[in-house]
């Protein structure tokens, strides 16, 4: 496989700070890669390197035939320019031709100038329209903007109208539908809802070119990468396979760096304790040995490699709240509508204490409506929401209007737990990376990634048991979001989320509600599960609508079900330990007659014959008692 571009000793630095060192890497053609690392490490950087924006020692070695796509970073000057215009300024070159073929037919018409040479150019030009998809970039423009969720009304919108979200969306059609041979895509899902992601990741899926994602989405990069480049300490790790394969192969390989270092280092403290004794006897061949052991432990000490640190991560964990009662939320009949637009009617669904509950639905459906209405600030036109007992409210808004700009991180914080002594604001900012000056930084200067941090602290020291949280873990590395995953998974209240977070909602929901036919529906499943609902494949629907009385009895018979699968388990687990401990006898009694059979052969091949079928069977049966103990775990 040819290669597109290939990294030699490439480094960058912004005055004493080197960002990356030495990097070396090669990217094939009809790769697809996924980039990772942590906010800040140089992602962005160095995907600007290769365009040429961005200068750096080392060498780039390009294929001559390498075209790179890049998203555009900057606004179009003519903002009266349509969406649907400048997406298809993509196609110049068609463009071009079309004007030019336009011209030569009315001139051919009018016999002005050599005919013939007019009627020779005119087929040139037509070879090359057609060859360049002439017939049919304009429906190829128009599925691309619709797919990555334009509106029709929206692609008559002149650019000024354009939210910052839309104009990302057009920079990122206008590169897919490049002919360039190498993306390189700086998270493209930013903006997209699920319908939108979906279809961009079946557009990577099915690209036979090479692209580069840099993307915190790990349920995208799952579905689109089949190698993974990780920007770490300064350093690139190339790995085969996507992100949840590249996560267990980097396990694995610090587990194996561990042990090998903690067994030489065993090893080393052995030998030195064999030292010690070989010299306290004194004897000239002890010295001998002492010398010969020395050099064994100067091998070893060569080649001993001390792991290497993790990076310091966030360490998120709510503290303890009391506990509310069973009922945390009831929404009766809900309805709302702007003006003539209708968002949602008839809404109805329960919150229940420990429900992980996650808000679904396209942008502009009124997600964050629906959350103002249950966080208090939005009244509804129609409905009621009524809350629980012993409720403690926590809010966390993806736009951090609660943050004040003209204060410090430190006085933020302190000024919104007046209570805590300096050493207390100082340990909690830590834990969430606000170390040395950075506590002293004015908020209103931090980067997105960090105000999300203050933001989410504020609302971990609440005390809450009730979250509602929009958007959580947008600008959040991959790192933090893991953490805040488990923070999550560990609290022991309700909470109620919006988030396009894919890989989250697999990981943390209990229940779903969903913007459909305009009203939303509540479902008892995650994400993956709902997708499998919708395509007509496994499973039926399991709502909680507060009117019906099924959802109570298939949750019971679900219970139920669940808890004689567990019986069954445990019944063939303890019946399959039995077989393998009796396995194991059986194994130890032929081996042992095998050993007293001396020179009968016909004895001798009897008894193997039956030790090799014990030792199957009882292979056999220890490979399905680690099936069955998984299978329990996983239910349990």
């Amino acid at each position: 496989m040819a290669s597109l571009l290939t990294a030699n000793g490439l480094t960058k630095s912004f005055g004493e700070r080197t960002l990356f060192k030495d990097l070396n890497f090669t990217i094939d053609e009809n790769a697809k890669i996924g980039f990772i690392g942590a906010n800040g490490a140089g992602k962005t950087t160095l995907l600007r390197v290769l365009t040429g924006e961005e200068d750096c020692e080392g060498t780039l070695i390009k294929n001559s035939l390498l075209k790179i796509g890049y998203m555009e970073q900057t606004p179009p000057d003519d903002l009266a320019l349509t969406a649907y215009s400048f997406a298809l300024g993509v196609f110049d070159r068609l463009l071009a031709i079309e004007e030019q073929l336009k011209d030569i037919h009315s001139r051919i018409e009018q016999r002005q100038g050599d005919v013939d040479a007019l009627v020779k150019r005119q087929d040139a030009l037509n070879s090359e329209y057609f060859r360049g998809d002439g017939m049919v970039f304009r429906a190829k423009t128009r599925s691309m903007l619709i797919g990555l969720g334009f509106s029709e009304e929206e692609l008559d919108y002149p650019l000024g109208k354009l939210s910052g979200g839309q104009k990302t969306r057009l920079g990122l059609a206008r590169t897919l539908l490049s002919d360039a041979n190498l993306l390189l895509l700086d998270e493209p899902t930013n903006h997209l809802d699920f319908e939108a992601a979906a279809f961009l990741e079946d557009f990577l899926r099915n690209f036979n070119r090479a692209f580069v994602v840099i993307s915190h989405d790990r349920y995208f990069l799952d579905k689109v990468t089949t190698s993974t480049i990780e920007l770490e300490n300064g350093g690139v790790t190339v790995y085969s396979g996507s992100y949840s394969a590249f996560m267990k192969k980097k396990e694995e390989a610090r587990e194996a760096a561990r042990r090998k270092y903690e067994n030489t280092v065993a090893e080393i403290k052995r030998i030195e304790g064999i030292i010690e004794q070989q010299k306290r006897w004194g004897q000239e061949r002890n010295y001998k040995i002492i010398a010969n052991k020395q050099k064994s432990i100067d091998r070893l000490e060569e080649g001993l490699e001390k792991p290497g640190e993790t990076a310091e991560g966030l360490r998120f964990r709510f503290p303890e709240a009391s506990r509310s009662g069973d009922d945390v939320l009831s929404a009766r009949d809900l309805a709302k509508s702007y003006g003539e637009k209708r968002l949602f009617a008839s809404a109805s669904f329960e919150i229940k204490r420990g429900d992980r509950v996650f808000l679904l639905g396209p942008n502009g459906c009124g997600k964050s409506t629906l959350y103002g209405i249950i966080k208090g600030t939005i009244r509804p036109d129609a409905g009621s929401v009524t809350k629980g007992v012993k409720l403690k409210e926590a809010y966390y808004d993806q736009d951090r209007s609660d943050l004040s700009g003209g204060k410090t991180v430190q006085d933020e914080l302190w000024d919104e737990y007046p209570t805590m002594v300096r050493s207390e604001v100082r340990g909690a900012l830590a834990a969430f990376l606000f170390t040395g000056d950075d506590v002293l930084k004015p908020v209103d200067k931090l980067s997105g990634g960090e105000k999300a941090r203050l933001a989410l602290l504020t609302v971990m020291l609440r005390g809450a048991n009730f979250l509602l949280l929009d958007e959580p873990t947008n600008h959040l590395d991959i790192a933090a979001r893991e953490a805040l995953e488990q923070a999550i998974e560990d609290f022991g209240g309700t909470v109620f989320m919006i988030s396009h977070d894919r890989y989250l909602i697999n990981k943390l929901a209990t229940k779903l509600l969903v913007f459909e036919d305009g009203t939303v529906r509540p479902y008892n499943f995650n994400y993956d599960q709902y997708m499998e609902y919708r395509a007509g494949r496994p499973g039926a629907a399991v709502t909680d609508e507060p009117k019906a009385e099924k959802p109570a009895v298939n949750d019971y018979r679900r219970q139920k079900e669940q808890q004689s699968a567990i019986r069954r388990l445990e019944s063939k687990i303890r019946r399959l330990e039995e077989a393998v401990a009796a396995g194991e006898l059986e194994i130890e009694r032929l081996n042992g007659e095998i050993n007293s059979a001396g020179s009968d052969f016909e004895r001798m091949m009897e008894l193997s014959a039956a030790l090799k079928s014990a030792e199957e069977k009882l292979e056999a049966d220890m490979t399905e008692w680690a099936g069955a103990t998984e299978e329990l775990e996983k239910l349990k």
